[in-house]
C-alpha cells in the first residue's frame, strides 16, 4: 500500500477521536470524508506555496541577472522590491485578455490550463519529506514522467491555435525539444532506479544518506557523469536558457506564447517557474539525497531520547520539518544554478540544440546506464567511497600484520 499524507496524520493521537466523533455525527463512517478533506487541505496548501514559489521566482531571476551585471533590480515595491511579483499578479489581472480573430478559440483557452495542469500534477509525488508528501507512489518515477509530457502538450497547442507563424514555430520547437530530451532524461533516471530497484521516490531517496559521499551523485562515476546529463536535459526541458528556443526573441518574437496576454500569459509564465522547481527537486532527490537530514536527525528520534515522555509523533514532526529544510535547500540552490546559468550563457541555435541531445546526451545517458548495471554486478550495489574504505581497510590490517 502507498503511503501518503493522510497515513502519516493518521498515527497524530486526536485522529482516531476525530473520526470518531465525525462518525458518530454523521451516522455513518467518515473516514472517506476525513481523507478527502485532508487531501484537499494539503493538496491547497502545496499548490499555494508553490504558486508563491513561482511568483517569487521572477523576483529572484530580476534579482540575480541584477547583481550579475551590477544593477539593482526591484527596488520600488515593497522592502527591496520583494512584492514586486505581486504587482505583476495584479497588472496580468487588469491586462485586456485578447484572443486572435482567426485563432482556434478552444484550443488557444485551453493550452496554458494544460501547461498548469501538468505541472501541479507533478506535484502529488515530489518527496518534500517522508511524510509531508502528498503521496509516496510506488511507480511515481513514471507517474511524473507521464504527467509532465501535458506542458509540451500545452506549449504545442498554444503555438498551434495561435494562428500565427512566429507561435507555430516556437511551438514546434518546443514539442521536438522536449520529446527529444525526454530520452536522456529517461535513461540518466533509469540508471538510479537500477541502482535501487524501485519507482517510488521514497525508497531512492531512503537509499541514500544525509551527507555527500552518501548521495547517488557521488556513488559511482557513472552516476556523477549523470546527474549533469538529467541537470542539461531537465534545463532543456523546462526551455530555460540556454535552451530557450521556443521563446527566442530575437528570431520568433516572443515564441509559442506571443499572441497570450494577461493572465493566459501569467499562467504560461508560472508553468515554467513551478516546472523549474519540480525538476531541481526531482535532481535533488535522485542525486543529492533529497530529504535525507545528516547525523540521523530527519527521523526525530534524538526528540524522544531527549525527552522520553513525548508522544512519537512529536519528534516525528520535528524530523519532517528539518527533512522538509534540508530538500528545500538543495531544490533553492540548484534553482539558483538554473537562474546563474540564465544570465551567463548564450542561447543555442537550433541545429545545435538537436545535436547536443541525440550526438552526445543521449550517448551517455545510455553509456551510463549499463555502467550503473554492471557496476551493481560487479560490486554489489556498493558505493566507490565503501570499496575505498574496505581496501584502505585491509592495507592497513596488513601492513599492522607485516
Amino acid at each position: 500500500m502507498n503511503s501518503t499524507i493522510v497515513s502519516y496524520l493518521s498515527q497524530a493521537p486526536g485522529y482516531s477521536m476525530a473520526v470518531d466523533a465525525l462518525s458518530k455525527l454523521l451516522g455513518t463512517d467518515a473516514t472517506g470524508i476525513v481523507t478527502f478533506l485532508l487531501f484537499l487541505v494539503f493538496s491547497l496548501i502545496v499548490v499555494g506555496a508553490l504558486a508563491t514559489v513561482g511568483g517569487l521566482g521572477t523576483y529572484a531571476e530580476r534579482k540575480i541577472s541584477a547583481d550579475l551585471q551590477m544593477r539593482q533590480g526591484p527596488n520600488r515595491v515593497g522592502p527591496f522590491g520583494i512584492l514586486q511579483f505581486l504587482a505583476d499578479g495584479v497588472k496580468m489581472l487588469l491586462k485586456e485578455d485578447v484572443v486572435p480573430r482567426d485563432a482556434d478559440k478552444f484550443l488557444f483557452n485551453i493550452a496554458p490550463l494544460l501547461a498548469l495542469v501538468g505541472v501541479f500534477m507533478s506535484l502529488a509525488v515530489v518527496p518534500f519529506s517522508s511524510g509531508f508528501t502528498l503521496t509516496h507512489l510506488n511507480v511515481g518515477v513514471f507517474y511524473l514522467l507521464g504527467v509532465s509530457s501535458l506542458v509540451g502538450v500545452g506549449i504545442f497547442l498554444g503555438g498551434y491555435a495561435s494562428n500565427s507563424k512566429w507561435s507555430m514555430l516556437g511551438g514546434m520547437r518546443g514539442a521536438s525539444q522536449i520529446i527529444s530530451y525526454e530520452v536522456p532524461v529517461t535513461l540518466s533516471i533509469l540508471a538510479i532506479v537500477i541502482m535501487t530497484g524501485s519507482l517510488s521516490f521514497k525508497t531512492i531517496t531512503e537509499a541514500q544518506g544525509g551527507l555527500p559521499h552518501q548521495w547517488f551523485v557521488l556513488h559511482n562515476p557513472f552516476t556523477f557523469i549523470g546527474f549533469f546529463v538529467l541537470f542539461i536535459g531537465a534545463l532543456a526541458e523546462t526551455n530555460r536558457a540556454p535552451f530557450d528556443l521556443p521563446e527566442a526573441e530575437s528570431e520568433l518574437v516572443s515564441g509559442y506564447h506571443t499572441e497570450f496576454t494577461g493572465m493566459k500569459f501569467a499562467f504560461f509564465a508560472l508553468a515554467e517557474y513551478i516546472e523549474v522547481f519540480v525538476v531541481c527537486g526531482v535532481c535533488a532527490a535522485l542525486f543529492l539525497g533529497g530529504y535525507q537530514v545528516p547525523f540521523g536527525l530527519g527521523s526525530g528520534e534524538f526528540v524522544n531520547k531527549l525527552i522520553p515522555s513525548a508522544h512519537p509523533m512529536i519528534g516525528k514532526q520535528i524530523g519532517n520539518f528539518l527533512q522538509l529544510g534540508s530538500f528545500v535547500t538543495k531544490t533553492l540552490a540548484l534553482y539558483y544554478v538554473v537562474i546563474w546559468i540564465r544570465w551567463t550563457l548564450p542561447r543555442m541555435r537550433v541545429d545545435s540544440l538537436m545535436v547536443l541531445c541525440w550526438k552526445y546526451l543521449t550517448p551517455i545517458a545510455l553509456f551510463n546506464m549499463i555502467g550503473c548495471a554492471v557496476w551493481l554486478y560487479l560490486f554489489n550495489g556498493k558505493s566507490m567511497w565503501a570499496i575505498l574504505g574496505k581496501v584502505i581497510a585491509s592495507a592497513s590490517a596488513g601492513a599492522g600484520g607485516h
